[in-house]
This record gives structure tokens, sequence and C-alpha cells, in this order.
């Protein structure tokens, strides 16, 4: 469809439509979308993946991921504990039974993902570092290169087996869910580059869109500044609505903490391991949640509005080496722009502390609980009709459950072969009206102020706190906005994208302010505070709130009580039974202030109120490079990457080695290794990371380890230490290897062998290192020596004496740098801590750095409970929070002692939050 610059394209003919045909269509091509449409191709399913963008770099995973929030790894976290931990998080609204897929099938996924090549981080001897967060179980697990997941997902996509069952439509962005004979038959869209009409016939449809993330209008006033993927628009909420299905939750919002002015999280979840903090502007903690929850954003948004703000993540206390990691984390993995973002500021974190703010709303299953109503199998009440992801309601799902339930629902789906029947004419010729209308009326208002007006009364309605007169005026405003959406013009197929968008916004926006007029109390903290129901009322409402399209158009309701708990929960007793029908919720009068009749009263007292893919940024567009880049879109061989990755242009060499990265041909691991040795710094530094984003799926073979090897002795510390990391994640070395390196002029370097050492359990060779000039080498090593060593009673790790590691870690509790005495001390934790150490133990917890205080804390956990816990119940005095959380920590251990569950009752007064809370654990 050529057309002038200036004039709209023709509008297609609804006959002359492009039809596609498939077993199983995939709308969406985010996280849940394409391990659905993986899932159903592996099942037998014919798949056509439809993607508004482009695959390879759609979804909220394509901005980045630093770590898994619940990954229940046996050993570390159990599924019950997990269930538990989001029932309350959740004020007990939940189906225990999704949420239990999450929990058991987790661990399954991240294997399957390692599978693929995604990484997650691993301590020297494989084992996951799976860190605690949350207080009632140890979840989160850090992903290093977390910025290359979709890369990886892609890459699966684009296997030879894949393509033949699996057809990629991007650029072509569906608008309704087709039904017939009451279930769904397929979908209608147009194409957002030709503008051409697009209908599937399919025999079952998985909705995995994403969240609405372009809700509210965030405090830039910037349309797409959004803490979700402002490409997020709420599709998914609205085409389900329409298919008929039920939605559930809608009134409990998205909102979260971020950066002031920068949208991107500010990651206190990813910090709090390292040792940061939310603070207020006197440094003082404040958060008294035990999770990640509607609760805590209450007392954020209290502390914020209060005299004690702003609020900050405290990161400048911190040691260089914590600062420098999560550096590393967020600048490159979470979101690559926010190093500039601080720089431009003149930030640097060793000096200024994060003002931290408020989101928008937004909604979102899997961070809060708002979304489409599915059954454990990613069912919506719509048969052959399934939703995962951040769309489906299944709270605090995050990205692993997005994985588990896209992987359900293409399981579950691949049974349906194609529809055969004729798509249904009225709703081919509704889709087809809402997609073009704009294009009649090209002068009308644009679709950037239609939205901003939209998403400003979104905010100014609707957000909480929520009051029954704001949310009606919000419904007035949202119905008046019918007339402003209906007059938007556009001029090419992009634009009519964004205008479909808009229509999207306005369906969600009326099903928060309904559903939050409907629940008549507060709960969920922040979420969905009521200013006129200001309390939780349990009798009334311990049910999810449903909504639904009636046969006449209208927007009804029904209070479904909480199905009884697979896994009980102290607070919360649902008992099921029928649900009450609520039928449509009513605006309140809100055209009068008051009766018309009655003049103004004077007002009553009241009580005073309780406290890119690819290329090389910048690289020019040459022949070799279009050539290079068009077979990123095949299958290539070795053979037809290697000319590429002998060009005498370095531009060309590097981006062959990001071609060979995303395509994985046989031999790549070699060809990797070999350009290692490449004369130009960026192509080695290219190759390096490619082997270390493949390690997972790369064979084990000896021209990998030959070039790996052959690194060893190069110039470049950069491809030393990465030759000495894959070498150790493959298990292609030795002692004798590792140790040679021990002595290299990089720090870097010499940090890797020692990890690598520890992966060959070469405890004496670790040990004799500790007198290394580095004092983060040394603090590597005395991290590494409580890996390598047995606890008392155990039989150790491929004969790892213990004593070994205390001879070593009994030099190192007196280094001369605090953080090496407090990581040693922290390391005979797990070595176990026999006198004398555990004298010096008692002794540094009066030590002057507040670090060695709490490692000490830790090394009495392993000692005889005798000198141990007097010690460690004064402790609990510490004017650090985080050695008292460290004497907590180690009372645990030694809870079978009265004197000790004294301490920890006493602890259960603390005035920090943690403290407290692993203190009742503990008891």
């Amino acid at each position: 469809m050529t057309t002038p610059v200036n004039t709209p394209p023709v509008i297609p003919d609804l006959a002359d439509a492009e039809e596609l045909r498939c077993d199983v269509l995939v709308i969406g091509g985010g996280t849940a979308g394409t391990m659905a449409a993986l899932t159903a191709a592996e099942h037998g399913a014919r798949v056509i993946l439809l993607e508004k963008a482009h695959v390879r770099h759609s979804g909220a995973l394509a901005m980045g991921m630093d770590g898994v929030n619940n990954a229940v790894v046996p050993g570390r976290a159990e599924p019950d504990d997990y269930v538990a931990e989001i029932t309350r998080a959740n004020d007990g609204i939940v189906d225990q039974s999704t949420v239990r897929q999450t929990a058991t099938r987790g661990f399954a996924m991240v294997r399957r993902l390692e599978s693929y090549g995604v990484k997650f981080e691993k301590d020297e001897h494989g084992e996951y570092a799976v860190r605690q967060v949350h207080r009632s179980g140890s979840y989160v697990l850090p992903m290093p290169e977390g910025k290359d997941v979709k890369k990886v997902l892609y890459r699966q996509l684009r296997r030879r087996e894949m393509r033949e069952r699996i057809r990629i439509e991007n650029r072509v962005m569906p608008v309704r869910v087709l039904t017939a004979h009451g279930r769904a038959v397929g979908a209608a869209g147009f194409n957002t580059r030709t503008g051409r009409f697009v209908t599937v016939h399919a025999g079952a449809v998985i909705l995995a869109t994403g969240a609405c993330g372009r809700l509210g209008l965030p405090a830039s006033g910037y349309l797409y500044g959004t803490y979700e993927n402002p490409t997020n628009a709420g599709d998914g909420y609205a085409m389900a609505y329409h298919a008929g299905a039920e939605l559930t939750g809608i009134e409990c919002f998205q909102i979260n903490p971020l950066i002031k002015d920068y949208n991107g999280p500010a990651c206190a979840y990813v910090a709090n391991p390292f040792g940061g903090y939310q603070v207020n502007r006197h440094g003082e903690r404040f958060v008294d949640s035990d999770y990640w929850s509607g609760q805590m954003m209450a007392e954020f948004a209290a502390e914020v509005a209060s005299d004690r703000g702003p609020v900050y993540l405290k990161l400048s206390h911190l040691p260089e080496e914590s600062v420098a990691a999560l550096e590393t984390i967020l600048h490159s993995t979470e979101r690559p722009t926010r190093g500039t973002f601080h720089s431009g500021r003149g930030h640097d974190y060793r000096t200024h502390d994060i003002e931290m703010h408020i989101s928008e709303i937004g909604l979102c299953g899997g961070h809060s609980a708002s979304g489409v109503r599915v059954d454990d199998h990613a069912r919506t009440t719509v048969p052959r009709l399934y939703a995962a992801g951040d769309l489906a309601c299944v709270p605090h799902n995050y990205m692993i459950g997005a994985f588990v339930f896209g992987d359900l629902a293409g399981a579950d789906a691949a049974r349906y072969t194609a529809y055969e029947g004729e798509l249904p004419p009225d709703q081919l010729r509704e889709a087809h009206e809402l997609i073009y209308r704009p294009l009649r009326n090209p002068d009308g208002p644009p679709q950037p102020q239609v939205e901003y007006k939209l998403r400003r009364f979104v905010n100014d309605y609707v957000a909480p706190p929520k009051s029954g007169a704001r949310l009606s005026l919000a419904l007035e405003a949202f119905e008046r906005m019918r007339a402003d959406v209906a007059a938007m013009g556009a001029r090419t197929p992009h634009e009519l994208m964004r205008c479909a968008e808009v229509t999207f916004i306005r369906d969600c926006a009326e099903m928060a302010a309904r559903a939050s007029l409907a629940r008549t109390e507060s709960r969920w903290g922040l979420y969905h505070d009521r200013l006129d129901h200001p309390e939780r009322d349990d009798t009334s409402w311990f049910h999810h709130l449903d909504l639904y399209k009636s046969p006449s158009g209208a927007m009804e309701f029904t209070a479904r009580p909480v199905a009884p708990y697979l896994v009980p929960v102290e607070g919360f007793a649902p008992a099921g039974g029928p649900a009450r029908h609520l039928g449509e919720v009513h605006a309140q009068q809100v055209a009068t202030a008051g009766a018309r009749e009655a003049a103004p009263v004077a007002l009553s007292p009241r009580p005073a109120p309780a406290a890119h893919h690819g290329g090389v940024a910048g690289a020019p567009a040459t022949p070799r490079l279009l050539q290079l880049l068009a077979l990123a879109e095949e299958e290539p061989e070795l053979s037809d990457l290697t000319p590429y990755l002998t060009d005498p242009d370095p531009v060309v060499r590097r981006t062959a080695v990001t071609v060979l990265t995303e395509t994985v041909p046989p031999g790549a691991g070699p060809a990797l290794a070999g350009a290692l040795a490449d004369a130009d710094a960026s192509v080695r530094e290219a190759a390096a990371g490619s082997l270390r984003e493949l390690v997972e799926t790369l064979p084990a073979e000896q021209a990998l380890r030959d070039g790996l090897v052959a690194g060893l002795s190069g110039d470049d510390p950069v491809v030393r230490a990465a030759a000495l990391d894959v070498l150790r994640a493959l298990h292609l070395g030795d002692a004798d290897l590792f140790g040679n390196s021990l002595s290299d002029s990089s720090i870097a370097v010499r940090i890797e062998a020692v990890r690598a050492l520890v992966s060959v359990d070469a405890t004496a060779e670790v040990a004799r290192a500790s007198s290394d000039p580095s004092r983060e080498v040394r603090v590597t090593i005395a991290r590494s020596l409580g890996t390598t060593a047995a606890r008392p009673g155990d039989t150790g790790r491929a004969g790892s004496p213990p004593g070994t590691a205390r001879a070593a870690l009994a030099v190192l509790v007196d280094d001369p740098d605090a953080l090496v005495r407090a990581a040693a001390y922290e390391a005979l934790g797990a070595t176990g801590c026999p006198a004398p150490l555990a004298d010096g133990a008692v002794a540094a917890l009066a030590d002057p750095a507040w670090q060695v205080r709490a490692g000490a804390a830790t090394a009495l956990s392993a000692a005889d409970p005798g000198p141990a816990v007097p010690a460690l119940a004064e402790a609990l005095a510490d004017p650090n929070a985080d050695v008292r959380k460290a004497a907590v920590l180690a009372l645990a251990r030694h809870r079978a002692g009265e004197e000790a569950r004294a301490a920890l009752t006493s602890a259960t007064a603390d005035p920090d939050a943690d403290v407290r809370a692993y203190a009742a654990r503990a008891l």
C-alpha cells in the first residue's frame, strides 16, 4: 500500500483480508507468548505467533531482567512456603491452585531456560546462588546476563524444528478475539506497516499481551515514560473483556517505587542483599512490611508525603566492590539507560543516594493481582481462550510464573486443531471499524492529545487514595471520552496502531474505575485504599471481584468467594460458597455538591488524622554488514559466517560474533574461543561476553578447551578472566591449570582463578593465596573457603578437609582490612568455628566496623553455644540493624537452648522490621 506521505492510506475492503490458519494462535511475543508458542509446537501444534512489534525485542523482558523473584529451588525453599507468602502479600485474595503451579513448576522452568542458554547466578560448585529478600523464604535468583534472555528465547524460536511449526507474524496487531459456538475461534487485526486487514482461524487462542502499563500518567508527563513497558497498553485486557471472558482483581492496582524522573525501578530488592536500604531523608529505615506489596507501598507513600521525605535508596555507605557489583547489575542488566541517567545528573552511588518516588497506576497480574481470570492450566472462562503472563491474574507471578503459565497454556491449547467454520461477520465488521475509523477523519484530534487527556483523568480520579465521588467523576469523564476516541484522526498504519491502543486504555480505565467503585472496603494497602470505606471488610469482601461483559454490553460484576486453601495461612480462613451477583455498578450523584435543595453548611469538626539486536551501535550500514545481518534471519552454518569472522573490518568481525551468538550453529564455541585472539579489543570483548552468555549450552569439547587455554596466555585480561570463567563452568580445567593464574597481574583474573580452584575443591591452593595484595581477591578467598569446607558432622565436598580452610581463615580474621575480616568470619559460619576462633569471634563483636561484627555473629552460629549464645544476646543491642539481624539468625541455630530462645523473644520487639520478623520466625 504505497501512498504519498501526507495522503491517508485507502481503507481496505473487509473482503480483501489476509486469511491465516493455525491450530494455536498466540497473541504477544514476550515472555509468556514465546514459551506458549514453543510448548505448543513441541506438542505437535501448528502455531502462529502474532506480535505488533518484532518478537526479537518485544515485551517487558526485552527491557532487561536482573533476576528471578520467585525461584523455589529445592533445598532452599518449599512450595508451600511460597504459596503462603503470596497469600499473605495479597491479603488472602488468591486462588492458591494457580500460585502453586508456579511454586511447583518454577524450578523445572529454570532448568529448561538454562538448557536454552539463560544464565542464573551459581556458586563455584554450580549450585544456585539464591538470596533471601522476602522474610519467609529464599526465592531471589540473580541473572548476571539477564539483558540477553529475550535474545536467547528468540534463538529458540528460530531453530529449524521450531520454524517448521511456528509461523511468526511480526508487525501484526490483533484488536479482537473472535468467538463462535461459545468458544474462541480466532482473531482479527491489521498489519502495522502496510495497514492490511488480517484474520486468523484458530483452534485455540492464547493471550499473552502483558500488563496495562499505559494507564496512569507518569509524574514526568511523558506518555511512554511508564514503569511497565509502554507498548503494553492493555490490549489483552480489552480483547478478553470483549470476547466475554471474566477479569478479576481489576481494582487491585500495580503501583511501584521507582527512581525519581526515570521510568525504571529503584531495585531496592536487588540492592538489599548487598546492604542497600530504603530510607527517609534522615537515613532511617521505615518500611515495616513483609513483602513488596500494597502495604509496603502505603508505608512508602506516607513517608514520601511526610516531613521525613523524600525517600532514598541508600547505597553510599557500601564498600567499593558492592557498589561496583550493583552498577554492573543495574546499569547493564535491569535498565541499560540507567547509568546514563545518573551520569547526566552528576550522581554516583558512592556520593549520592538515589531519590525514589511512586509510579503511575497500572494493571498487572504478575506484579499485583489484576488480570484475566484463569484456572491452573491458564484457561479463561471462555472455552479455548487462554491467558498467561502479566495479563493473567496469578498474583505476584513475575517472570518465572509467566513462563510457567505460557507453558501450561501451550500444552493445553495444543489439543485443538484449526477452526474450519466461517468467522463471525458481525465481529469482523466491528474490528474493521475499530481499526480504520481514524482514517476517515485524518485531521481529527491526534492520538497523543486524546491519550494524554484520558490518562490525566485516570490520575485525577482513579489513582488512590480512592473515593466513590472521584471514581464516579471518572466514569463520567470516560463516557464523554468515547466521542473523543471515536474522533481521533490518523494518516499511517503506525498511527492506527496507536489509536487502537487508546481504545484499549479507555476500556481498562473504565474497568479500573468501576471495579474500584464496586469493592466497598480498603484492601491491599495503597493498591485499593478507599477513603470512604477505610477498613478491610472480610465478612462481605473476602471475595474475588470478577467483571465481565453482559449480553447487553453492560459491565457487570460478581463477588466470588475465595476457594478453600491448599496451604493454610494464619489469619485467613476462606470458606468457599456461592458467588454473589452484583450486576452493574452505578456512579454516585456528582452533578452537584450535596443536594440541590440544601444550602451550604459549616464543616463539622474532624478528629486529627492519625499518624537492539544484531548490529553495533553507530556502525555504518555497509553492504557487508547488511549481508551479515540478513544471515541472522536464516540458519547460517559456521562456514557461512567464517568469512565475516575474518573480515578486515573489526566492525564486521564484531557483528559476526553477535550473529554467531544469536544463531549458535555447530562449532560456535571453538569459533568464539578463536575470536578471543582477535587483534581488535572490541572483538575480543564481544567474544568473551558471548562465551559467558552461551556457557550453559556449549558442549564441553576439546576444541573449545584448547581455544580457552590459549586465551589464558594472551595479553588481554578480559579474555583471560572470561576463559577461566568458561573453563570452570564447563568443567574443562583442573587445579594445575587454574593455579597458574593466581599470580596474574589482573585482579579480575585472580578472582576468577580463585573461583575456578574452588570449583575443583582445591582448598589448599586457595588457602595459599590468602596473602594476595588485593583486598578484593582476599575477600573472594575468604568467601570461597566457606563453600569448599564442610560443616562439623558433614563428610565434606570431594574430601576437602575443614581444617585446611579454617587454618587459612584463622589468618584472614586478623587481616588489616575490615571487609576481609568480615568475610572470613562469615565463612567460619560454614566451616565450623571451634575455639580459639570462637573466642576471636566474640571479641570481634566489638570491632569498629559493622561488617566485621555481623560476620562475627554469623561465625558464632557454628560455635559451641556455651560462649556463643551470651555474646550473641549482647549483640542484639548493637546499633547496626544488620549486626542485630545476623545475631538473630545465629541464635536461631542455637534455639534448642532456653537462653537462646529468651534472647530471640526479646528481639521480637526490635525497632527494625527485619530483625523482628526473623526472630519471630525462629521461634
